[in-house]
């Protein structure tokens, strides 16, 4: 017999357009920074139309052709599972609104660095903007936290 563990899922956007991100300078206690707008899948939602409510919500926008791009997962204080599914997409409409999240605007990717971005967020757009990688993994190895991205 199999052992299964329990799992959290998530979703992170990557908004494009040209060459600018949208992206949010969240003002959560837990994770605060510059980011991608996401959020918590719901009970019996699909992974794109959490994704789509999240940014909605976040955003103002609506997004559309949403494309997994990658995951990041790790181990939560509960020994769940916790995963974030990356999507990538540049086809949206609306009016650009900040939420109570934090305020919502676009920068060039080059610009990236120049801000202050949220724990591990450097290592997470480099799984959005790869064609070469997909996933973001921390794990234990002999007693040390690691970061591998594949």
């Amino acid at each position: 017999m199999a052992d299964y563990e329990s799992a959290v899922f998530t979703n992170m956007c990557m908004v494009c357009d040209g060459n600018r991100i949208l992206v949010q300078d969240r003002v959560s206690s837990n994770w605060p920074g510059i980011t991608f707008p996401g959020g918590k899948v719901e009970v019996g939602e699909s992974f794109v139309e959490s994704a789509r409510r999240e940014v909605y919500e976040e955003t103002g926008l609506t997004v559309k052709s949403l494309k997994l791009c990658g995951t990041k997962q790790f181990q939560d204080k509960n020994d769940a599972r916790y995963v974030v599914l990356f999507y990538r997409t540049d086809e949206f409409e609306g009016q650009l609104t900040s939420s109570d999240e934090g305020e919502v605007f676009w920068i060039d990717k080059s610009e990236l660095l120049d801000y202050e971005l949220a724990r591990d967020f450097k290592e997470m757009f480099e799984v959005f903007d790869s064609e070469l990688l997909s996933e973001f993994y921390y794990y234990e190895e002999e007693g040390e936290v690691r970061l591998r991205l594949l």
